[in-house]
């Protein structure tokens, strides 16, 4: 256990210092937008292509673990709007968020370095075929639900075209896909851009974490919203626990496989559950909160996981 919280500790250790930093320095949101853009345009994307491209092309054709991993998010987001209606009362637009944050964890900032870090480069392929599989998913769904909600804009192919445009300029998803060519067609990179995607990758992690805690600082904090335990329970308790039910379901998989799987469903709510509900001008206190709460519960939940992977004690035949 004291090895796991080795390995834990510092990635929330992260989000703890840039949540005291935010509290004590009084200094304006909008002083991180640089750090964000970095970010999502860079050290992300670098990271999501390293490990790409690194992997064997082979590795990455792995149907029934895709089908399996993106039912179970499709589970969590649809229990997780379902709460959101019945509990909050929400709107089709406020629910979709609610949904987002049950479905949509941390595969991002925390996902691909806590991944490397407990089960070790095995986890790599699986790592970049969730976040890929999950954010298709996802940032198909919510513009398209959105949309819909939207009267003055109401046209089906008016939504199926703003969903295309955000899947297609993602750049997270982008470099992964270049990625994955650059491994199929075993693509040598030189020395110097290999060095440079190295540094931008190491960055991602910290600076992720880092900024995670300082925006959940910044963030209002009066009350919790009725829905929001449950959405918090869908993404913590009900999102990992379906994952683990499917990997037995559809495979089997090996272990590095299927744990990775179980890792990933147990991460908190993402931080772009604040950003996308910010930029629809919908669910953002709670989006807020969810957040805010999501990441501190998951230091139990979380790291229990990774006690049991580590332990054994989550096994797959």
């Amino acid at each position: 256990m004291v090895d796991i919280l080795n390995l834990a500790l510092p990635y929330f250790g992260l989000i703890f210092v840039g949540f005291a930093c935010g509290k004590v320095k009084s200094l304006p949101e909008s002083g991180l937008a640089w750090m964000n853009f970095f970010l999502l345009y860079v050290s992300l994307p670098a990271l999501l292509f390293a490990i790409m491209s690194k992997t064997p092309f082979s590795e990455l054709n792995n149907p029934p673990f895709l089908v399996a991993t993106t039912l179970s998010t499709v589970a969590a987001f649809t229990l997780a709007l379902v709460v959101g209606k019945l509990l909050g009362r929400l709107t089709l637009r406020e629910a979709t968020l609610a949904g987002l944050s049950g479905g949509y964890g941390n595969i991002g900032y925390m996902g691909p370095g806590l991944a490397l870090a407990v089960l070790g480069p095995k986890a790599a392929a699986p790592t970049a075929l969730i976040f890929c599989c999950d954010s298709i998913f996802l940032f198909t769904i919510v513009p398209l639900l959105i949309e819909l909600s939207d009267r003055d804009h109401p046209s089906l192919v008016h939504a199926f075209g703003v969903v295309l445009k955000q899947i297609v300029l993602n750049p997270l998803i982008m470099s992964a896909c270049f990625g994955a060519a650059v491994a199929a067609l075993h693509i040598e990179l030189p020395v110097a851009l290999d060095r440079t995607i190295t540094f931008l990758q190491n960055a991602a992690a910290p600076t992720a974490l880092f900024v995670l805690g300082v925006t959940v600082a910044l963030r209002p904090f009066d009350r919790v919203p009725w829905e929001v335990p449950g959405v918090i329970a869908v993404k913590l308790l009900i999102h990992p626990l379906t994952a683990f039910a499917l990997m037995l379901a559809f495979g089997p998989f090996a272990q590095p496989w299927a744990a990775t799987a179980v890792l990933m469903a147990s991460l908190p709510p993402a931080l772009n559950v604040f950003v996308i509900a910010r930029q629809n001008d919908a669910w953002i206190e709670s989006a807020s909160v969810a957040v805010l709460l999501g990441t501190f519960a998951s230091v139990v939940t979380l790291t229990s996981v990774m006690w049991a992977i580590q332990s054994g004690r989550l096994a797959f035949p």
